[in-house]
């Protein structure tokens, strides 16, 4: 059971690695500095995470679940005009500069360790179903969903690279609604 006091010691503890990691980078960051920055000592870390992976799979979770929200949320409004739906989930879409900074750190340390490579993997996989499932829902003639999943994450990743190096977060959402219409309208 999860007490009301280990939940909010844990959210600090995800709040202050945030910022820690999106200052210092994800691989420069040690524990100390997560517990220093939330109040807690490496006791409290480490009743609530192994190690900085699992924290930051913790991280990427709750980043996870807010993206998911934020599209789900897009593709509520009843407009069936498809663009119309590719221009509000491109206008939700979390494109939050220090989380893309943190994401694109731990991906090079994931390249370069196999095991949490393979977690990672399984994270963008779940992404992938999800995004499956609701392009399945969607009134499109896909020839290939899955491959449509995987251009989507793409062209996503493509656009929040560009974000990192030219920090225009409209110019962002303009180029994923582009991508997007000329991936999924026929």
């Amino acid at each position: 059971m999860v007490t009301r006091r280990r939940a909010e010691t844990r959210g600090r503890l995800l709040d202050a690695a945030l910022q820690v990691f999106a200052a210092k980078g994800w691989g420069q960051t040690r524990i100390e500095e997560v517990c220093e920055a939330a109040g807690y000592t490496r006791g409290a870390f480490y009743s609530n995470f192994a190690s900085l992976d699992e924290l930051f799979f913790a991280l990427y979770d709750d980043r996870a679940d807010l993206i998911a929200a934020q599209v789900t949320a897009a593709l509520a409004d009843p407009d069936p005009d498809f663009p119309a739906v590719i221009a509000r989930v491109a206008d939700t879409l979390l494109l939050d500069r220090d989380w893309l900074l943190i994401k694109t750190d731990f991906l090079l340390h994931a390249a370069r360790n196999p095991e949490v490579a393979g977690r990672l993997a399984e994270h963008r996989a779940a992404l992938r179903a999800a995004i499956e499932q609701r392009l399945a829902t969607m009134p499109l003639e896909l020839p290939d969903v899955p491959a449509a999943a995987r251009a989507v994450i793409a062209a996503y990743d493509g656009v929040t690279v560009q974000l990192l190096l030219d920090g225009d977060t409209d110019a962002a959402r303009t180029w994923l609604t582009q991508l997007l219409t000329a991936l999924l309208v026929h």
